[in-house]
Protein backbone atom coordinates (compact mmCIF):
# COMPACT_ATOMS: atom_id res chain seq x y z
CA UNK A 1 0.00 0.00 0.00
CA UNK A 2 1.35 3.43 -0.94
CA UNK A 3 2.29 5.96 1.78
CA UNK A 4 -0.56 8.23 0.58
CA UNK A 5 -3.16 5.50 1.06
CA UNK A 6 -1.63 4.58 4.40
CA UNK A 7 -1.95 8.19 5.56
CA UNK A 8 -5.55 8.34 4.33
CA UNK A 9 -6.53 5.15 6.17
CA UNK A 10 -4.54 6.35 9.18
CA UNK A 11 -6.59 9.58 9.20
CA UNK A 12 -9.88 7.62 9.03
CA UNK A 13 -8.74 5.30 11.83
CA UNK A 14 -7.51 8.17 13.99
CA UNK A 15 -10.60 10.35 13.85
CA UNK A 16 -13.24 7.61 13.89
CA UNK A 17 -11.48 6.21 16.97
CA UNK A 18 -11.05 9.56 18.73
CA UNK A 19 -14.67 10.63 18.29
CA UNK A 20 -16.11 7.41 19.71
CA UNK A 21 -13.43 6.41 22.25
CA UNK A 22 -14.82 8.14 25.35
CA UNK A 23 -18.33 6.81 24.70
CA UNK A 24 -17.06 3.32 23.90
CA UNK A 25 -15.10 3.36 27.18
CA UNK A 26 -18.30 4.31 28.97
CA UNK A 27 -20.21 1.48 27.27
CA UNK A 28 -17.51 -1.08 28.08
CA UNK A 29 -17.35 0.01 31.73
CA UNK A 30 -21.14 -0.01 32.17
CA UNK A 31 -21.52 -3.21 30.12
CA UNK A 32 -19.17 -5.18 32.37
CA UNK A 33 -21.54 -5.34 35.39
CA UNK A 34 -24.50 -5.89 33.06
CA UNK A 35 -22.94 -9.18 31.90
CA UNK A 36 -23.30 -10.39 35.50
CA UNK A 37 -26.53 -8.60 36.36
CA UNK A 38 -28.15 -11.76 37.76
CA UNK A 39 -25.16 -12.52 39.98
CA UNK A 40 -24.88 -8.90 41.15
CA UNK A 41 -28.60 -8.82 41.84
CA UNK A 42 -28.22 -11.95 43.96
CA UNK A 43 -25.37 -10.38 45.96
CA UNK A 44 -27.28 -7.13 46.46
CA UNK A 45 -30.45 -8.97 47.40
CA UNK A 46 -32.42 -7.51 44.47
CA UNK A 47 -32.68 -10.77 42.48
CA UNK A 48 -36.02 -12.49 43.04
CA UNK A 49 -36.16 -16.18 43.89
CA UNK A 50 -39.24 -18.35 44.06
CA UNK A 51 -40.18 -19.52 47.57
CA UNK A 52 -39.61 -23.18 48.38
CA UNK A 53 -42.69 -25.40 48.13
CA UNK A 54 -43.75 -27.85 50.82
CA UNK A 55 -42.05 -31.26 50.35
CA UNK A 56 -45.31 -32.88 49.23
CA UNK A 57 -45.60 -30.44 46.30
CA UNK A 58 -41.98 -30.37 45.16
CA UNK A 59 -42.08 -33.53 43.04
CA UNK A 60 -45.04 -32.27 40.98
CA UNK A 61 -45.33 -28.48 41.40
CA UNK A 62 -48.75 -27.09 40.50
CA UNK A 63 -49.38 -24.57 37.73
CA UNK A 64 -51.42 -21.72 39.10
CA UNK A 65 -54.22 -20.09 37.17
CA UNK A 66 -52.66 -17.21 35.22
CA UNK A 67 -55.77 -15.04 35.64
CA UNK A 68 -55.23 -15.38 39.39
CA UNK A 69 -51.55 -14.44 38.95
CA UNK A 70 -52.60 -11.25 37.16
CA UNK A 71 -55.30 -10.49 39.74
CA UNK A 72 -52.80 -10.83 42.59
CA UNK A 73 -50.48 -8.29 40.95
CA UNK A 74 -53.32 -5.86 40.21
CA UNK A 75 -54.46 -5.94 43.84
CA UNK A 76 -51.34 -3.92 44.67
CA UNK A 77 -52.16 -1.27 42.05
CA UNK A 78 -55.85 -1.54 41.14
CA UNK A 79 -55.78 1.66 39.08
CA UNK A 80 -53.00 0.48 36.79
CA UNK A 81 -53.34 -1.70 33.72
CA UNK A 82 -51.29 -4.77 32.74
CA UNK A 83 -48.58 -4.16 30.14
CA UNK A 84 -46.58 -7.41 30.08
CA UNK A 85 -46.23 -10.79 31.74
CA UNK A 86 -43.03 -12.79 31.29
CA UNK A 87 -41.14 -15.83 32.54
CA UNK A 88 -37.36 -16.25 32.56
CA UNK A 89 -36.19 -19.50 30.97
CA UNK A 90 -34.20 -20.37 34.12
CA UNK A 91 -36.98 -19.34 36.55
CA UNK A 92 -40.35 -20.71 35.33
CA UNK A 93 -41.74 -20.61 38.86
CA UNK A 94 -42.10 -16.81 38.68
CA UNK A 95 -44.35 -14.62 36.55
CA UNK A 96 -42.98 -11.11 36.14
CA UNK A 97 -45.99 -8.81 35.80
CA UNK A 98 -45.59 -5.23 34.58
CA UNK A 99 -48.29 -2.68 35.40
CA UNK A 100 -48.51 0.94 34.26
CA UNK A 101 -50.81 3.92 33.93
CA UNK A 102 -50.95 3.40 30.16
CA UNK A 103 -49.59 0.84 27.65
CA UNK A 104 -46.35 2.79 27.08
CA UNK A 105 -45.68 3.88 30.65
CA UNK A 106 -41.91 4.10 31.25
CA UNK A 107 -42.46 4.42 35.01
CA UNK A 108 -43.99 0.97 35.21
CA UNK A 109 -44.31 -1.19 38.31
CA UNK A 110 -42.69 -4.66 38.11
CA UNK A 111 -44.22 -7.31 40.35
CA UNK A 112 -42.98 -10.88 40.87
CA UNK A 113 -45.75 -13.45 41.41
CA UNK A 114 -45.34 -17.13 42.27
CA UNK A 115 -46.49 -19.05 39.17
CA UNK A 116 -47.51 -22.03 41.34
CA UNK A 117 -49.40 -20.44 44.22
CA UNK A 118 -50.41 -17.19 42.41
CA UNK A 119 -49.23 -15.19 45.44
CA UNK A 120 -47.19 -12.00 45.15
CA UNK A 121 -43.53 -12.57 46.06
CA UNK A 122 -42.18 -9.02 45.94
CA UNK A 123 -41.86 -5.82 43.95
CA UNK A 124 -38.38 -6.11 42.44
CA UNK A 125 -36.11 -3.10 42.46
CA UNK A 126 -36.28 -1.33 39.10
CA UNK A 127 -33.58 -2.86 36.85
CA UNK A 128 -31.94 -4.46 39.89
CA UNK A 129 -31.55 -1.44 42.19
CA UNK A 130 -30.04 2.04 41.95
CA UNK A 131 -26.56 0.92 40.89
CA UNK A 132 -27.66 -1.50 38.16
CA UNK A 133 -30.38 0.88 37.02
CA UNK A 134 -27.80 3.62 36.53
CA UNK A 135 -25.46 1.27 34.67
CA UNK A 136 -28.32 0.10 32.47
CA UNK A 137 -29.56 3.57 31.55
CA UNK A 138 -26.06 4.87 30.84
CA UNK A 139 -25.40 1.85 28.64
CA UNK A 140 -28.69 2.02 26.77
CA UNK A 141 -29.50 5.70 26.24
CA UNK A 142 -27.35 7.99 28.44
CA UNK A 143 -30.59 9.00 30.22
CA UNK A 144 -31.62 10.74 26.98
CA UNK A 145 -34.30 8.40 25.64
CA UNK A 146 -34.53 7.79 21.90
CA UNK A 147 -32.03 10.52 21.05
CA UNK A 148 -29.50 8.97 23.42
CA UNK A 149 -30.01 5.56 21.81
CA UNK A 150 -29.53 6.92 18.29
CA UNK A 151 -26.43 8.85 19.37
CA UNK A 152 -24.89 5.70 20.84
CA UNK A 153 -25.84 3.86 17.66
CA UNK A 154 -23.84 6.40 15.68
CA UNK A 155 -20.89 5.90 18.05
CA UNK A 156 -21.21 2.16 17.37
CA UNK A 157 -21.02 2.85 13.64
CA UNK A 158 -17.84 4.88 14.16
CA UNK A 159 -16.41 1.99 16.18
CA UNK A 160 -16.99 -0.37 13.25
CA UNK A 161 -15.29 2.14 10.91
CA UNK A 162 -12.35 2.35 13.33
CA UNK A 163 -12.04 -1.45 13.49
CA UNK A 164 -12.22 -1.90 9.71
CA UNK A 165 -9.66 0.84 9.09
CA UNK A 166 -7.42 -0.68 11.76
CA UNK A 167 -7.55 -4.04 9.97
CA UNK A 168 -6.58 -2.36 6.68
CA UNK A 169 -3.57 -0.78 8.40
CA UNK A 170 -2.57 -3.92 10.30
CA UNK A 171 -1.03 -5.81 7.33
CA UNK A 172 1.59 -3.19 6.43
CA UNK A 173 2.28 -2.60 10.12
CA UNK A 174 3.11 -6.30 10.65
CA UNK A 175 5.08 -6.70 7.42
CA UNK A 176 8.41 -6.89 9.27
CA UNK A 177 7.16 -8.17 12.62
CA UNK A 178 6.13 -11.60 13.87
CA UNK A 179 2.55 -11.91 15.06
CA UNK A 180 2.23 -10.94 18.71
CA UNK A 181 5.51 -9.01 18.83
CA UNK A 182 5.73 -6.33 21.53
CA UNK A 183 8.97 -4.40 21.16
CA UNK A 184 9.99 -4.02 24.79
CA UNK A 185 13.45 -2.71 23.84
CA UNK A 186 11.94 0.29 22.06
CA UNK A 187 10.32 3.41 23.52
CA UNK A 188 7.23 3.17 25.74
CA UNK A 189 5.21 4.68 22.92
CA UNK A 190 6.10 1.83 20.56
CA UNK A 191 5.45 -0.78 23.27
CA UNK A 192 1.95 0.61 23.83
CA UNK A 193 1.37 0.79 20.08
CA UNK A 194 2.34 -2.89 19.70
CA UNK A 195 0.06 -3.87 22.59
CA UNK A 196 -2.78 -1.76 21.18
CA UNK A 197 -2.49 -3.45 17.77
CA UNK A 198 -2.09 -6.95 19.21
CA UNK A 199 -5.19 -6.69 21.40
CA UNK A 200 -7.07 -5.05 18.55
CA UNK A 201 -6.50 -7.94 16.14
CA UNK A 202 -7.15 -10.60 18.82
CA UNK A 203 -10.50 -9.07 19.81
CA UNK A 204 -11.42 -8.10 16.23
CA UNK A 205 -14.38 -10.45 15.71
CA UNK A 206 -15.81 -9.85 19.18
CA UNK A 207 -15.64 -6.06 18.89
CA UNK A 208 -17.35 -6.20 15.49
CA UNK A 209 -20.10 -8.49 16.81
CA UNK A 210 -20.72 -6.48 19.98
CA UNK A 211 -20.46 -3.16 18.15
CA UNK A 212 -22.85 -4.23 15.38
CA UNK A 213 -25.40 -5.83 17.74
CA UNK A 214 -25.23 -2.82 20.05
CA UNK A 215 -25.94 -0.55 17.09
CA UNK A 216 -28.93 -2.70 16.10
CA UNK A 217 -30.26 -2.55 19.66
CA UNK A 218 -30.34 1.25 19.52
CA UNK A 219 -32.82 1.01 16.64
CA UNK A 220 -35.35 -0.99 18.70
CA UNK A 221 -37.90 1.83 19.11
CA UNK A 222 -37.78 2.71 15.41
CA UNK A 223 -38.07 -0.92 14.28
CA UNK A 224 -41.05 -1.54 16.54
CA UNK A 225 -42.74 1.63 15.32
CA UNK A 226 -42.18 0.56 11.70
CA UNK A 227 -43.63 -2.88 12.46
CA UNK A 228 -46.71 -1.26 14.02
CA UNK A 229 -47.22 0.98 11.00
CA UNK A 230 -46.89 -1.87 8.48
CA UNK A 231 -47.72 -5.43 9.55
CA UNK A 232 -49.70 -4.56 12.66
CA UNK A 233 -51.69 -1.99 10.68
CA UNK A 234 -52.51 -4.69 8.12
CA UNK A 235 -53.67 -7.06 10.87
CA UNK A 236 -55.95 -4.35 12.25
CA UNK A 237 -57.93 -3.83 9.04
CA UNK A 238 -60.73 -6.23 10.13
CA UNK A 239 -61.03 -4.22 13.37
CA UNK A 240 -61.62 -0.82 11.78
CA UNK A 241 -64.63 0.87 13.35
CA UNK A 242 -64.56 -1.29 16.47
CA UNK A 243 -63.93 0.23 19.85
CA UNK A 244 -60.91 -0.91 21.83
CA UNK A 245 -61.63 -3.68 24.36
CA UNK A 246 -62.15 -2.63 27.95
CA UNK A 247 -59.58 -4.01 30.37
CA UNK A 248 -62.19 -5.60 32.65
CA UNK A 249 -64.04 -7.29 29.79
CA UNK A 250 -61.08 -9.00 28.16
CA UNK A 251 -60.95 -12.73 27.55
CA UNK A 252 -59.17 -14.98 30.04
CA UNK A 253 -55.40 -14.64 29.68
CA UNK A 254 -55.06 -18.15 31.11
CA UNK A 255 -57.18 -19.63 28.31
CA UNK A 256 -55.38 -17.49 25.74
CA UNK A 257 -52.01 -18.89 26.81
CA UNK A 258 -53.36 -22.46 26.73
CA UNK A 259 -54.55 -21.90 23.15
CA UNK A 260 -51.16 -20.50 22.15
CA UNK A 261 -49.37 -23.50 23.68
CA UNK A 262 -51.69 -25.90 21.86
CA UNK A 263 -51.08 -24.06 18.58
CA UNK A 264 -47.28 -24.16 18.99
CA UNK A 265 -46.44 -27.56 20.55
CA UNK A 266 -42.93 -27.88 21.90
CA UNK A 267 -42.66 -24.16 22.59
CA UNK A 268 -43.05 -22.25 25.84
CA UNK A 269 -44.39 -18.82 26.70
CA UNK A 270 -41.68 -16.16 26.85
CA UNK A 271 -43.88 -13.14 27.44
CA UNK A 272 -47.36 -11.78 26.91
CA UNK A 273 -47.91 -8.27 25.55
CA UNK A 274 -51.26 -6.74 26.50
CA UNK A 275 -53.32 -4.65 24.07
CA UNK A 276 -51.82 -1.29 23.16
CA UNK A 277 -48.20 -2.10 24.01
CA UNK A 278 -45.51 -1.88 21.28
CA UNK A 279 -45.35 -5.67 20.75
CA UNK A 280 -48.99 -6.09 19.81
CA UNK A 281 -52.07 -4.18 18.65
CA UNK A 282 -54.77 -2.41 20.62
CA UNK A 283 -57.08 -5.42 20.09
CA UNK A 284 -54.80 -8.39 20.75
CA UNK A 285 -52.91 -10.30 23.32
CA UNK A 286 -49.48 -10.92 21.85
CA UNK A 287 -48.34 -14.28 23.23
CA UNK A 288 -44.70 -14.77 22.32
CA UNK A 289 -43.55 -18.38 22.23
CA UNK A 290 -39.92 -19.57 22.34
CA UNK A 291 -37.84 -22.72 22.21
CA UNK A 292 -36.38 -24.30 25.32
CA UNK A 293 -32.69 -24.20 24.39
CA UNK A 294 -30.29 -21.39 25.34
CA UNK A 295 -30.24 -19.83 21.87
CA UNK A 296 -33.65 -20.91 20.54
CA UNK A 297 -35.20 -19.31 23.62
CA UNK A 298 -34.48 -15.98 21.90
CA UNK A 299 -36.26 -16.97 18.68
CA UNK A 300 -39.77 -15.76 19.43
CA UNK A 301 -42.90 -16.59 17.48
CA UNK A 302 -45.91 -14.36 18.16
CA UNK A 303 -49.40 -15.77 18.49
CA UNK A 304 -51.98 -12.98 18.25
CA UNK A 305 -55.17 -13.62 20.18
CA UNK A 306 -58.28 -11.45 20.06
CA UNK A 307 -58.50 -9.89 23.52
CA UNK A 308 -62.30 -9.75 23.34
CA UNK A 309 -63.03 -13.32 22.19
CA UNK A 310 -59.89 -15.21 23.19
CA UNK A 311 -59.57 -16.73 19.71
CA UNK A 312 -56.31 -16.96 17.76
CA UNK A 313 -56.39 -14.56 14.81
CA UNK A 314 -52.81 -14.67 13.51
CA UNK A 315 -49.58 -16.64 13.96
CA UNK A 316 -47.33 -14.98 11.41
CA UNK A 317 -43.56 -15.01 11.86
CA UNK A 318 -41.78 -11.91 13.06
CA UNK A 319 -40.25 -9.87 10.22
CA UNK A 320 -36.54 -10.36 9.67
CA UNK A 321 -35.59 -7.02 11.20
CA UNK A 322 -37.31 -7.80 14.53
CA UNK A 323 -35.76 -11.28 14.54
CA UNK A 324 -32.37 -9.62 14.02
CA UNK A 325 -33.14 -7.25 16.89
CA UNK A 326 -34.09 -10.06 19.27
CA UNK A 327 -31.06 -12.16 18.29
CA UNK A 328 -28.72 -9.21 18.72
CA UNK A 329 -29.54 -8.87 22.42
CA UNK A 330 -28.08 -12.18 23.68
CA UNK A 331 -25.11 -11.80 21.32
CA UNK A 332 -24.47 -8.34 22.71
CA UNK A 333 -24.49 -9.37 26.37
CA UNK A 334 -23.28 -12.95 25.94
CA UNK A 335 -25.98 -14.32 28.23
CA UNK A 336 -27.03 -17.46 26.33
CA UNK A 337 -23.98 -19.68 26.91
CA UNK A 338 -23.81 -19.94 30.69
CA UNK A 339 -20.92 -18.92 32.92
CA UNK A 340 -18.08 -19.81 30.48
CA UNK A 341 -19.47 -17.46 27.86
CA UNK A 342 -20.05 -14.71 30.43
CA UNK A 343 -16.43 -15.03 31.53
CA UNK A 344 -15.25 -14.87 27.92
CA UNK A 345 -17.39 -11.78 27.28
CA UNK A 346 -16.03 -10.13 30.45
CA UNK A 347 -12.40 -10.81 29.48
CA UNK A 348 -12.94 -9.50 25.96
CA UNK A 349 -14.68 -6.45 27.41
CA UNK A 350 -11.66 -5.76 29.64
CA UNK A 351 -9.35 -6.25 26.64
CA UNK A 352 -11.39 -3.68 24.70
CA UNK A 353 -11.08 -1.22 27.58
CA UNK A 354 -7.28 -1.61 27.34
CA UNK A 355 -7.43 -1.07 23.56
CA UNK A 356 -9.49 2.10 23.91
CA UNK A 357 -7.41 3.40 26.81
CA UNK A 358 -4.11 2.72 25.05
CA UNK A 359 -5.36 4.38 21.86
CA UNK A 360 -6.28 7.48 23.84
CA UNK A 361 -2.90 7.41 25.62
CA UNK A 362 -1.02 7.14 22.31
CA UNK A 363 -2.88 10.09 20.86
CA UNK A 364 -2.24 12.26 23.95
CA UNK A 365 1.48 11.35 24.00
CA UNK A 366 1.91 12.19 20.33
CA UNK A 367 -0.01 15.44 20.67
CA UNK A 368 2.20 16.52 23.57
CA UNK A 369 5.37 15.60 21.67
CA UNK A 370 4.21 17.54 18.63
CA UNK A 371 3.40 20.63 20.72
CA UNK A 372 6.75 20.43 22.50
CA UNK A 373 8.56 20.12 19.17
CA UNK A 374 6.75 23.13 17.72
CA UNK A 375 7.59 25.14 20.83
CA UNK A 376 11.25 24.16 20.41
CA UNK A 377 11.53 22.66 23.88
CA UNK A 378 12.52 19.17 22.72
CA UNK A 379 13.85 17.39 19.66
CA UNK A 380 11.37 15.45 17.59
CA UNK A 381 11.33 11.84 18.79
CA UNK A 382 11.62 9.22 16.07
CA UNK A 383 8.04 8.13 16.69
CA UNK A 384 6.66 11.63 16.11
CA UNK A 385 8.13 12.30 12.68
CA UNK A 386 5.61 10.42 10.50
CA UNK A 387 2.07 9.05 10.61
CA UNK A 388 1.70 6.29 13.18
CA UNK A 389 1.59 3.14 11.08
CA UNK A 390 4.04 4.43 8.48
CA UNK A 391 6.68 5.22 11.08
CA UNK A 392 5.98 2.01 13.01
CA UNK A 393 6.58 -0.03 9.85
CA UNK A 394 9.79 1.84 9.15
CA UNK A 395 10.97 1.43 12.75
CA UNK A 396 10.45 -2.31 12.57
Amino acid sequence: MSPTKLRRWGWIHKWSSLVCTVFMLLLCLTGLPLIYHHEIGHLLGTDVEAPALPPAMQANPPRGNIDAVLASARELYPNKIPMYMSQEIDEPAIWNVTLGDHPNDEQYKPIAVDARTTKVITEPAFEGGAFMSTMFRLHVDLFAGLYGKLFLGFMGLLLIVAVVSGVVLYAPFMRKLDFGTVRRDKSSLLKWLDLHNLLGIVTLVWVLVVGATGMVNTWADLLLKYWQNTEIAEMLKPYQGRGEPKIDNMASIHDAILRAEAAEPGMKVAFVAFPGTPFTSSHHYGVYMRGDEAFSSRLYKPVLIDAATGEITDRRELPWYLTALLLSQPLHFGDYGGQPMKLLWALLDIGTIVILGSGLYLWIRRARSARAFKAGTQAPPQEAQAPALVRSTEAS
